[in-house]
């Protein structure tokens, strides 16, 4: 199966923890930062999700929203920090991919203005910031 959405990231599950109606699932990238993601009990047991499983954290770009400085009290579960390894400056939007301290990269899509205002750049460190509940998982 192919996806629309930019980010398509591979690791393990490292926790579970099931609830009444969701399960939330701490997945280990294979560089070792580490996303979480909210989904139903019914879609945890038909991915078949254990501990030591392997799948795919799925974040549309439009989902992630950038700090250039750290932030605290928030109720965004992801928070990754890491460089910008590239940047590419549209007249509307403006496509930002940050590596992760693990290696990994995870793009977000912000508004032109946003991009300038933050004064984004390549190399500069920044913040992604995304719900649980916007990842999508699969195997």
């Amino acid at each position: 199966m192919k996806v629309s959405a930019r980010n398509q990231l591979h690791g393990t599950v490292t926790k579970l923890v099931k609830g009444m109606v969701n399960t939330e699932v701490d997945l280990t990238l294979d560089g070792g930062d580490t996303i979480v993601a909210i989904v139903t009990n019914k879609a945890a047991d038909s991915l078949a999700l254990a501990e030591g499983s392997k799948a795919y954290a799925i974040i549309k770009a439009s989902w992630v929203v950038l700090t250039n400085t750290p932030v605290s009290g928030i109720s965004a579960r992801n928070n990754l920090c890491g460089t910008i390894s590239d940047i590419v400056d549209g007249l509307v939007s403006t496509e930002v991919d940050i590596k992760l301290p693990g290696g990994s990269v995870i793009t977000a899509i912000v508004t032109h203005e946003s991009a300038h205002n933050l004064k984004l750049e390549k190399g500069a460190e920044v913040c992604a910031f995304f719900k649980a509940s916007t990842v999508i998982l699969g195997v």
